[in-house]
């Protein structure tokens, strides 16, 4: 029997567009620094995501020699549309770094100003931009000016609850032509540790036109259904929610297509088979030894849910090889195989 709380869920799932591109529906993944690699964008692709953004860069293409930059820049191979995310202050870099991103292969640039991390608004860049209307208004039009591809947005909704001025920054967005916008319900100032409000994208809407995307505390099914229709935006992202759960955009999909209410967390054995295609993909992409080391994160978002995965993670994160790592990941998933989830 179907839930009455997705009485109008079929018209949720839909394609949505970013300029002259369409996407297939209207699920993004949200780009996190150190998460949202290609090796976990193919992934999620793979579940059905419409939409995927890369990791950020930084405009200053003097920076773009560490490995770390290397890698973000390699589009090598990626399917779909492509999504390259700058982040700066600087107007010339910025439209430098959008113009570079496209040689290599991007389709879509998105400018970050919603970056709440120190080091980012320390040298007045992400949601630190948000303080200065007008170098946002330059920074806009000189990337917008610079590239025939579609440019995006990405901000909270202020600097802080007692400046919040996201209505304002879109007025400027939609005059210097942007063609999509992601909102993060909250303030740079409130972090993460206050829930994610999304009145502020009603009054958004009224003052963009182009694509408006709804993005902060989007976790599931229910979520996504009642902030689509809350806000009137044409697609939501999701980022915290989908580690270690990159099947959350084909759950969601069918949730909002069918009605039903979202499937549960799958069998143990199933999220393992998951898991060693994710890890597979890390080790070639990085390497070995540095496969090794990022794939450990993951492993703690994969495990959360399943009994033992203290004890697990605190053994796993002492491999040191592909080989180890992959048998001890083999011998945690076959003993609580059997064992129900929790949450």
């Amino acid at each position: 029997m179907k839930n009455a709380q997705f009485a109008i869920a079929k018209t949720a799932l839909h394609p949505f567009t970013i300029g002259r591109y369409q996407l297939a529906n209207n699920l993004i993944l949200a780009p996190m620094a150190g998460i949202t690699d290609r090796p976990f964008r193919a992934l999620c692709r793979q579940f059905g995501v419409g939409y995927t953004v890369a990791e950020m860069v930084a405009a200053n293409t003097a920076l773009w020699s560490s490995r770390q930059s290397v890698r973000r820049l390699d589009y090598r191979g990626e399917s779909g549309v492509i999504a390259a995310q700058i982040v700066g202050a600087n107007p010339i870099e910025l439209a430098e770094a959008a113009k570079i991103n496209l040689e290599l292969g991007a389709h879509i640039i998105d400018i970050n100003m919603g970056c709440p991390a120190k080091k980012v608004c320390r040298v007045a860049a992400g949601s630190a931009l948000l303080r200065d209307e007008r170098l946002v208004g330059r920074i806009l039009a000189a990337v917008v000016a610079a590239v025939d591809a579609p440019v995006t947005l990405k901000i909270r909704t202020g600097w802080s609850p007692e400046t919040r001025n996201a209505t304002a920054i879109a007025h400027i967005a939609q005059e210097s032509g942007i063609a999509a916008l992601t909102v993060h319900g909250r303030t740079r100032a409130c972090g993460y540790s206050v829930p994610a409000e999304h009145d502020t994208l009603s009054a958004v809407r009224a003052a963009f036109a182009g694509t408006l995307i709804a993005n902060g505390d989007i976790t599931d099914a229910t979520s996504a259904r009642r902030i689509l229709d809350a806000t009137a935006a044409d697609a939501i992202m999701i980022g915290r929610a989908a580690r270690g759960c990159p099947w959350l955009f084909r759950d969601i999909a069918a949730a909002l297509t069918s009605g039903e209410a979202q499937a549960p967390l799958p069998p143990s054995a199933w999220i393992a088979d998951i898991l060693r295609t994710h890890l597979d993909d890390l080790y070639r992409f990085y390497g070995a030894k540095m496969g090794v080391q990022i794939a450990r994160k993951h492993l703690a978002w994969y495990c959360r849910h399943l009994p033992g995965a203290t004890q697990f993670r605190a053994e796993v994160n002492q491999a040191e090889t592909p080989t180890a790592q992959l048998a001890q990941v083999d011998t945690f998933f076959n003993r609580c195989a059997a064992a129900p989830a929790t949450l």
